[in-house]
């Protein structure tokens, strides 16, 4: 989403072309999640790896997951779905997807000389990172409830980009205090083999969750990250954005 590559438009209709995908493609996957799960044993968010855990029989590290399969159990579950595009896609299309509780996501994965870093998102990332949390209910009301705002306010370039940002340091790099020590729930992060315990070792310097800092905070997405913000829960992200967004729409 927040990226200076080539932006895409949304295709209706596209799907994932599954026979497409080679035995090296799998091979890719079956290394990228399988040393991915072991790693972030003990230091993600035990609310991810539980809905990761509830998706076992459709996003496993056996092959590439199918997408027609893991929608089926998402929308069961909280009424989202993947959305496929070609790349990554304009900010307001993202917003709109995420308000009608899709989730966009590509279909390509990476060449095994790019397992540790690529430049833009790949099916890994997007699936893998993002698709777990939003098993649960309260995260996907978030979600949707994001999009939403992100619609409303889109030709506010101020508000736009605070929203850019907040996106950025939560559901990308986020990091949650559970038990006392910091987790990582973001998706940048849980699909980032470099960046997992980069995270935590900066995590006593980082900051603690503040709106309104991170609407001013800005990022770079060319590089790894060496700043963080911290949640106490996932409730005080979805208060704050809540009093927030009603006084942005009261405005």
């Amino acid at each position: 989403m927040m990226n200076e590559a080539k932006e895409y438009a949304i295709i209706d209709g596209l799907q994932q072309e599954y026979s497409n995908y080679t035995e090296q493609d799998q091979s890719t996957w079956r290394t990228l999640f399988k040393r991915q799960t072991e790693q972030l044993e003990g230091k993600a968010s035990e609310l991810y790896l539980k809905c990761l855990a509830e998706m076992k029989d459709v996003l496993n590290g056996e092959s590439i997951p199918d997408y027609s399969l893991i929608n089926e159990v998402l929308e069961e579950a909280t009424g989202w779905s993947i959305f496929v595009v070609p790349g990554l896609i304009s900010v307001q299309d993202f917003f709109k997807l995420l308000s009608q509780r899709k989730f966009s996501a590509s279909t390509w994965i990476r060449k095994p000389e790019s397992l540790d870093y690529i430049e833009e998102p790949d099916m890994f990332h997007d699936v893998f990172g993002h698709i777990p949390m939003l098993m649960d209910p309260s995260y996907a009301d978030f979600m949707q409830r994001f999009g939403e705002i992100g619609v409303a306010l889109g030709d506010d370039e101020e508000a736009v980009l605070g929203l850019q940002r907040l996106y950025w340091f939560t559901i990308e790099f986020g990091l949650i205090k559970e038990s006392g020590s910091p987790k990582i729930y973001g998706a940048g992060i849980i699909s980032s083999y470099g960046e997992v315990n980069h995270s935590l070792q900066q995590a006593p310097y980082s900051h603690d969750f503040d709106l309104e800092k991170i609407f001013k905070h800005k990022f770079r997405n060319d590089e790894i990250q060496n700043e963080y913000y911290i949640l106490n829960s996932l409730q005080e992200l979805t208060e704050s954005f809540d009093v927030w967004s009603s006084e942005k729409m009261a405005d």
